[in-house]
C-alpha cells in the first residue's frame, strides 16, 4: 500500500516529534464526535471542574468521576473529551468501567514531570513499578489495599486514548491490567519516555496499540486467571532493554511491528511460554529477537508464520544451553519458526525440536496498515434512540430497531436493555455498534413467543448473506427459557466484523446498586450448616434451564469474517459456538466459551479458518461433561494458542479436549490442556473414526494430514465383531435409511450419529437441545426422531400453558411414576444432510385417517409390570404421527417414551417385539391400517432390541444377541464384547449387523 507524504505528516504529528510513522496502528482518533449516551458520565468542565489544558492536575476529579460511575451504575462508561489531562498519581479503574475517548484528536493523559513516588522501585508491590492507571477488582478505599483486577474483573477497558510519561517518572508504567473477559486497550499510543513501561500483565485482548521508549513496552507474568491474551495491530519502538518481557503470556499476535531494539521477546529465566506471531515484522534488532528459557519443554511453545526481518541477525538465542539461531541474510522473511514438542501427524512419536523455513528477500513487504477492520466514520451513525428506541428493558424495541436498519446503515446503540420479540434482520450494509457489551444488550423476555415452545432455530439477531455487517460492543441476551432461541445466527462475508460481543447468560452477570442503600451488589456466602438425616444439607447450583436453547453463536450458510474478544457463556444453549458449511475465510481472535452441558465449540464442513487466542472453560455443576472442541469434516484449517481448563472443582476425569471426526489440514499450534486438579482430560486429541490417541497434554505442533491409518483397520470378514466408534454414554434407537447407512443417539446427551457404509467412518449429525430417544426413517428417506418434549415454563398459547396428551396406556407400567409424566412424545423429520434447515413437527392424526399405510413404527421393547403387554400391545392408540411421505406413521402411545428403538410393522408381514418385563419376544399380524393383532408368544427372550434379516431369522438383544429362525427354533449367538441394546442390519446389501451398546458401536457382517 502506497503511502502520502501528507499521510505520513499527519501520521507523524499524532506520533509527535522525534518517532517514525508507524504502519501497524492508526493513530487517528476513532471516535471523532461525542457519542450520546443518556447512561454515560463524561468528564467534561461542566460537570467536574477541570481544565483539559495539560497543566492543571485532573487526578483527584478523574477518580472522583471514575468512582461516580462504578457507585451509581456498577457497569458504564465515562466518556473523555479532546484535550491534554495531566495526573500525578494513579488513577483506579474498577471492574466493568470503560474510560472511551472522543474528538478529532484522541485526548491524552501526561503524567507529570517528577510526579511524587515514581521516582524508586516499589519493592513490595508486584511489578515493582508505579501506575498511571491501574484497572482493579473493586473501589479503592483510603487507606485499605488495592485489590488487583482478577478472573472476575469483566467489561473493564480504555480505548482511544493516548497516554504520555514525562521525564523524571524511572519507575513509572502506564497501565497495569490484570483483568479477565471483555476488558480491553485498544486505540492508545503509550509514549514511555524515560519511564520503565507502557503495560504491567497483559489481560484478555489489545488492539491497535504504540508503544515508544521505556525499557519496555509490555513486562508480564501469567494473564488473570491463567488465560491467553490476543494482540493485533501493535507497534514496539526504541525499547531500551525488550519490546516484551514476559512469563507464561500465552500471547497471541497479528500483525505485530518491533523495531530499533535490542530484544523483541525475552522470557524471564526459567519460566516457559507460549508466543504466537503471525504476520509481522523485525527491524533492526541489535540482539536477539527472542529469548527463548527452558527449551525443549513442553510449556515452551514458539511459533513465527510470516514474519520479515531487517538487520536481525541472531533470531533466537537459549539461555540453558546457549545455543543461538542465527541469520546470515540482511532481509529474510521467516515462513515458519516452530520450537517445542512436534508431532507431524496424529500417529507421530512427539519429539522435541527447533525448525524453521527462513528465505532471503531483496526488500521489506508493504506493512499491514490495520489487521482488523475500521468502524465507519462516526459522521455517519443514526443513535437509535433519536429513531424511537427506549433501551428501558420493558418497552418492545423491535419495531424501532428493525426501522432503524431499514432505514440506515450503519446504527449507535446507547447502552440500556433493548427488548425485541422477533428476529431483528441486518441488511448488508449494517453495522450495529454499542460500546459496552453488557451495558448495551439485545434481550429476549423469558418465553417470548415467536422464540418458544418446539420449532427450528430462531435466531435473536441475524445478519445478511455475505454482507460487510458489523457488529461492535453489543450484548444478545437470549434469557433462560426460549426453546427455539439462537443468539446471532452470522452469514456475513470474509470482510464482516463481529467484536466485543458477550452472550449473556450464566457467568459474568452483574447487577445495579442497590436502590435504597446504593450498595454495590456482591456475592456473601451463606451460613456453613452441617448436615444430620434430620436435616440434610443438600448440593446447591443447578439450573434448570440449562441447555434449553440452541447454540449462542451460528455461523453458517457461508458465513466468515473476523470474530474478536467474544464471550460466550451462556449454560442455557447447547454450546457456544456452532460453525457449519462454510469454506468463507473466517477468524476468531480471542474467545472465550464457558460453562455448557455439553459443548463448548464444534466446527463442521468448515475450511479457510483461523482459530486463534481460544479459550474453553469446564465448571464442575455444568460441565462434567461438555466436550469442549469438536471438528467434523474441517480441512484447511489453523488452531493456535487454544487454552482448555477445567476447574479446581470438577471431581470427574473426561476423555478428550478435542474430538475430531474425518479432518484434513488441520493444524494445531501451542495448545495448553490443563487444570490444577487431576482431573484434567485424559486425551488432548482424540481422532474418534481412527481411534487414534494423542496424549501429550502440551504441544508446540501437531498436523492433522488426513492420511492416516485406522488402528487397528477395519476388516470385513464374516461372523466377526467388529468395534467401529467407542466413547459414548448410552447409545440406542437405531436406524437404517434406503442406502444402508446407520444413525443411531444418545438420549441424554442430545447427539444423533450416522455411521456412513460410503466411507466406514461417523460423523454427527445434530445435537439439538431435544432429547432423542428414538429414530427411524420414512420411504423418502426423512429421519424421525422421536423425543421427549417438555412444556417450556412460562410459555402461553392463547393465555394458557402448552397441554400435554394424556396417553390412555400409561396406567400398567411404573414407568408412568414420578418424573416420567411431565412431558409428551413428540417426533420430529430432518434432512440428515441439512439438519438445521429443514427440522419441522410431524403431526398428530387420528388413527386410521391415513390410507395406504406403508409402515407403521411401534415401540421395540414395552416395559409393562402390570403384566398388561399383551392388550396394550394389539390396543389401537387414538392418534399417530404422520411422516412427510404421507404413508409412514407412529402410533402414539405411552411407551414410546421409554423404548429403545422403533420397528418397522409391515402390512401382511409378520412383526416382533419385546415384552421386556417378561423377558420374551411375541409375533404379531399388521394389518393394512398398521394395526397389530393376532399376539402370541415366540420366544422367551427379549430386552431391547431386534431385528429380522432378509431370510427371516429373528436376531433378539438379551444380553447378547440370540438368532431364531422363522419356527422360533435358536439358531446361533453372536457373543458381543459390550451389551447390545439395539440392532439393524445395514450396509450396501444389508448383510451387515449393526449393535449399539452402552457405549460403543460395533457391527458384523452375517454373509
Amino acid at each position: 500500500m502506497r503511502i502520502t507524504s501528507i499521510k505520513l505528516f499527519l501520521i507523524g504529528l499524532l506520533c509527535y516529534v522525534g518517532y517514525m510513522p508507524s504502519y501497524a496502528v492508526d493513530l487517528k482518533s476513532v471516535y471523532t464526535q461525542k457519542p450520546d449516551d443518556p447512561e454515560a458520565f463524561y468528564f467534561t468542565p461542566e460537570n467536574y471542574h477541570i481544565k483539559a489544558d495539560g497543566k492543571t492536575d485532573v487526578s483527584k476529579a478523574l477518580q472522583t468521576a471514575i468512582n461516580q460511575v462504578k457507585k451509581e451504575r456498577n457497569f458504564g462508561i465515562l466518556f473523555i473529551p479532546e484535550g491534554k489531562y495531566k495526573i500525578s498519581k494513579t488513577i483506579y479503574i474498577p471492574g466493568a468501567i470503560r474510560l472511551i475517548g472522543y474528538g478529532k484528536k484522541r485526548p491524552e493523559f501526561i503524567l507529570a514531570k517528577n510526579s511524587p513516588g515514581f521516582q524508586e522501585e516499589v519493592p513490595d508491590d508486584k511489578g515493582k513499578a508505579r501506575y498511571m492507571f491501574w484497572f482493579t477488582g473493586g473501589l479503592v478505599e483510603e487507606g485499605k489495599p488495592v485489590r488487583d483486577a482478577n478472573p472476575s474483573t469483566f467489561y473493564s477497558a480504555l480505548s482511544n486514548i493516548d497516554l504520555r510519561i514525562e521525564d523524571g517518572n524511572p519507575y513509572a508504567v502506564a497501565l497495569r491490567t490484570h483483568y479477565a473477559q471483555h476488558s480491553f486497550i485498544n486505540h492508545v499510543c503509550i509514549h514511555i519516555g524515560k519511564g520503565k513501561a507502557g503495560l504491567f500483565d497483559i489481560g484478555n485482548e489489545l488492539e491497535n496499540v504504540a508503544f515508544y521508549g521505556g525499557d519496555y513496552g509490555i513486562y508480564t507474568t501469567k494473564a488473570s486467571p491463567g488465560w491467553q491474551v490476543m494482540m493485533v495491530d501493535s507497534y514496539f519502538e526504541g525499547q531500551r532493554i525488550a519490546a516484551l518481557r514476559c512469563q507464561e503470556s500465552g500471547l497471541a499476535m497479528v500483525n505485530l511491528q518491533a523495531k530499533n531494539i535490542p530484544t523483541v521477546f525475552e522470557i524471564d529465566p526459567n519460566y516457559a511460554d507460549r508466543l504466537f506471531l503471525e504476520n509481522s515484522s523485525f527491524e533492526n534488532v541489535s540482539g536477539p529477537a527472542i529469548i527463548v528459557s527452558n527449551e525443549n519443554n513442553s510449556n515452551n511453545q514458539i511459533t513465527l508464520r510470516n514474519v520479515a526481518c531487517r538487520n536481525v541477525p541472531v533470531l533466537a538465542q537459549y539461555r540453558r544451553s546457549g545455543k543461538e539461531t542465527t541469520i546470515e541474510h540482511r532481509m529474510y522473511t521467516i515462513n515458519s519458526y516452530d520450537h517445542g514438542l512436534q508431532l507431524d501427524n496424529l500417529t507421530a512419536t512427539p519429539e522435541y525440536r527447533t525448525t524453521s523455513d527462513i528465505v532471503p528477500i531483496r526488500q521489506m513487504p508493504a506493512p499491514i496498515v490495520r489487521d482488523i477492520p475500521e468502524l465507519p466514520d462516526m459522521a455517519t451513525w443514526v443513535n437509535v434512540r433519536d429513531l424511537g428506541a427506549k433501551g428501558d428493558g420493558v418497552t418492545d424495541d423491535t419495531h424501532a430497531i428493525q426501522t432503524a436498519i431499514d432505514t440506515y446503515d450503519h446504527i449507535y446503540v446507547p447502552q440500556g436493555w433493548y427488548r425485541v420479540t422477533e428476529t431483528i434482520k441486518m441488511r448488508p450494509t449494517t453495522r450495529l455498534i454499542g460500546l459496552h457489551p453488557f451495558g448495551t444488550q439485545f434481550m429476549l423476555a423469558e418465553s417470548t413467543p415467536s422464540f418458544s415452545g418446539f420449532g427450528a432455530p430462531k435466531p435473536l439477531l441475524e445478519s445478511s448473506e455475505g454482507g460487510n455487517n458489523q457488529l461492535n460492543g453489543i450484548g444478545i441476551n437470549t434469557g433462560g427459557y426460549n426453546y427455539r432461541a439462537v443468539g446471532l445466527k452470522w452469514m456475513g462475508g470474509e470482510s464482516s466484523y463481529i467484536n466485543d460481543v458477550k452472550f449473556v447468560g450464566g457467568h459474568g452477570n452483574m447487577g445495579r446498586p442497590d436502590p435504597v442503600t446504593g450498595e454495590l451488589p456482591q456475592w456473601r456466602p451463606s451460613p456453613r450448616r452441617i448436615s444430620s438425616p434430620s436435616s440434610p444439607v443438600t448440593a446447591q447450583g443447578m439450573d434448570l434451564a440449562w441447555d434449553n436453547q440452541y447454540w449462542s453463536l451460528w455461523i453458517t450458510n457461508q458465513g466468515g469474517g473476523t470474530f474478536k474478544d467474544i464471550w460466550t457463556a451462556s449454560t442455557y444453549a447447547t454450546s457456544g459456538l456452532y460453525v457449519n458449511n462454510t469454506s468463507t475465510p473466517g477468524r476468531i481472535y480471542a474467545m472465550s466459551l464457558e460453562h455448557h452441558v455439553r459443548n463448548e465449540a464444534r466446527f463442521k464442513d468448515v475450511s479457510n479458518w483461523k482459530v486463534y487466542a481460544m479459550q474453553t472453560e469446564e465448571e464442575s455443576r455444568e460441565s462434567t461433561d461438555c466436550q469442549p472442541i469438536e471438528l467434523d469434516r474441517c480441512k484447511n484449517m489453523r488452531l493456535a494458542d487454544i487454552y482448555m481448563f477445567r476447574v479446581i472443582r470438577v471431581n470427574e476425569p473426561y476423555h478428550n479436549s478435542i474430538r475430531l471426526w474425518d479432518c484434513e489440514n488441520v493444524e494445531f499450534l501451542n495448545i495448553h490442556n490443563y487444570s490444577q486438579i487431576k482431573y484434567t482430560t485424559d486425551i488432548a486429541v482424540y481422532d474418534i473414526n481412527k481411534d487414534i490417541e494423542v496424549r501429550p497434554w502440551e504441544f508446540q505442533r501437531l498436523l492433522v494430514t488426513g492420511k492416516e491409518t485406522r488402528r487397528p483397520s477395519l476388516d470385513n470378514n464374516a461372523n466377526k465383531v467388529r468395534q467401529l466408534a467407542s466413547g459414548f454414554e448410552f447409545t440406542e434407537g437405531i436406524a437404517r435409511d434406503s442406502k444402508g447407512n446407520i444413525y443411531f443417539c444418545e438420549n441424554r446427551m442430545r447427539r444423533i450419529y450416522k455411521w456412513s457404509v460410503e466411507t466406514n467412518s461417523l460423523s454427527l449429525v445434530a445435537d439439538f437441545p431435544w432429547k432423542p430417544s428414538n429414530l427411524a426413517f420414512d420411504t423418502e428417506d426423512n429421519l424421525l426422531v422421536l423425543f421427549a418434549y417438555e412444556p417450556q415454563p412460562g410459555y402461553l398459547i392463547n393465555g394458557k400453558p402448552e397441554e400435554m396428551p394424556i396417553m390412555n396406556d400409561s396406567q400398567g407400567t411404573s414407568f408412568s411414576g414420578y418424573g416420567n409424566s411431565n412431558h409428551t412424545m413428540r417426533v420430529y423429520a430432518i434432512d440428515p444432510d441439512r439438519p438445521e434447515e429443514t427440522i419441522r413437527l410431524l403431526p398428530r392424526v387420528p388413527m386410521g385417517s391415513v390410507k395406504n399405510v406403508h409402515k407403521a413404527l411401534y415401540p421395540a421393547n414395552r416395559w409393562r409390570d402390570f403384566h398388561d403387554f399383551n392388550e396394550v400391545t394389539v390396543r389401537v392408540p387414538e392418534m399417530c404421527f404422520v411422516a412427510p411421505d404421507g404413508k409412514t406413521i407412529i402410533p402414539h402411545c405411552f411407551d414410546l417414551a421409554r423404548s429403545s428403538a422403533l420397528l418397522e410393522a409391515y402390512p401382511g408381514k409378520p412383526f416382533y417385539a419385546s415384552d421386556e418385563y417378561d423377558r420374551r419376544m411375541i409375533k404379531a399380524d399388521v394389518a393394512n391400517d398398521g394395526t397389530l393383532s393376532n399376539l402370541r408368544y415366540f420366544v422367551e427372550y427379549g430386552e431391547f432390541g431386534s431385528a429380522v434379516d432378509k431370510e427371516g431369522n429373528l436376531y433378539v438383544a438379551d444380553g447378547q444377541i440370540y438368532i431364531f429362525d422363522k419356527e422360533g427354533k435358536q439358531i446361533g449367538m453372536i457373543e458381543v464384547p459390550e451389551r447390545p441394546s439395539t440392532i439393524q442390519f445395514g450396509g450396501k446389501d444389508l448383510n451387515t449387523l449393526f449393535i449399539t451398546s452402552r457405549s460403543k458401536l460395533f457391527s458384523v457382517r452375517i454373509k
